[in-house]
């Protein structure tokens, strides 16, 4: 179960943001208005949410999950491998310091940004990315088994990061589509496949007993409906036009 989350707000800078979805530039205010609605489905969920100001300086900087891993041992500082994200962890430390007594960071020329990072109890599951490399995942797994916890690698071919087309929903359930639907890493798990054509709602968000799932995308919410889970959808059409999803948008511990 989670207690809090932290957030920060899209800068006006986000429409020159990363992408590759070839849906055009976000809507700034929309954006806001939506970000403001995840903030209110976060605080539905039970969470106490620190919102940071916006960072103009970062296009992609309300996309905070690629920046920490926030486990309940330790918090680990990530270094990003897109160039233009990097300088986005400066200004995290502080605000994960003011949670953590035991704070890790990941060093170059390892690279590791946590979307890539899939958390089942206390193992997780690190895809190898074009912003996640084996130096970086190593250093992660190093961190995770020095306070107690574990890690693998899972090597990506189709998606920006492990989290796209993945989203764990506690009990053994995985939401899942493409290349992750006949992965031997995920034999074990009962797997909810999620349907080429809504592969974007593969990036649901279980937080303490709720699933938060993109608006727009009906039979992966009949699909988690079915599952049993109570679901609440939250409009992020805007950020998804920036290659972000709702895990991307907070850090939950």
């Amino acid at each position: 179960m989670f207690s809090k989350a932290i957030v920060r707000t899209p800068c006006q800078s986000m429409i020159e943001g990363i992408t590759t979805a070839n849906l055009g530039k976000p809507d700034y205010h929309k954006a806001l208005a939506q970000h403001a609605d995840y903030i209110e489905a976060l605080i539905e969920c039970g969470l106490q949410v620190t919102i940071l100001p916006a960072d103009e300086k970062f296009p992609d900087s309300t996309f905070v999950e690629d920046t920490a891993l926030l486990t309940p041992h330790c918090a680990i500082i990530t270094n990003p491998g897109a160039a233009s994200r990097k300088g986005e962890v400066t200004s995290m430390i502080p605000v994960v310091e003011q949670f953590y007594d035991r704070v890790e960071f990941i060093d170059a020329p390892g690279t590791v940004e946590a979307g890539d990072i899939m958390m089942v109890g206390d193992h997780y599951y690190i895809g190898l990315s074009a912003r996640t490399n084996e130096i970086g995942a190593m250093q992660m797994i190093t961190f995770l088994e020095k306070h107690g916890m574990s890690g693998s690698i899972v090597s990506l071919s189709e998606v920006l990061h492990l989290k796209t087309g993945l989203g764990y929903l506690e009990n053994n359930k995985l939401l899942a589509c493409g290349e992750f639907l006949n992965k031997p890493e995920f034999a074990t798990f009962s797997i909810l496949e999620v349907d080429r054509d809504e592969s974007y709602a593969a990036n649901s968000l279980w937080i303490n007993n709720r699933v938060l799932v993109p608006a727009g995308f009906p039979k992966t919410l009949a699909l988690i409906n079915k599952a049993g889970y109570q679901t609440r959808e939250v409009n992020v059409s805007e950020f998804q036009k920036i290659d972000g999803g709702l895990s991307c948008l907070s850090l939950r511990f």
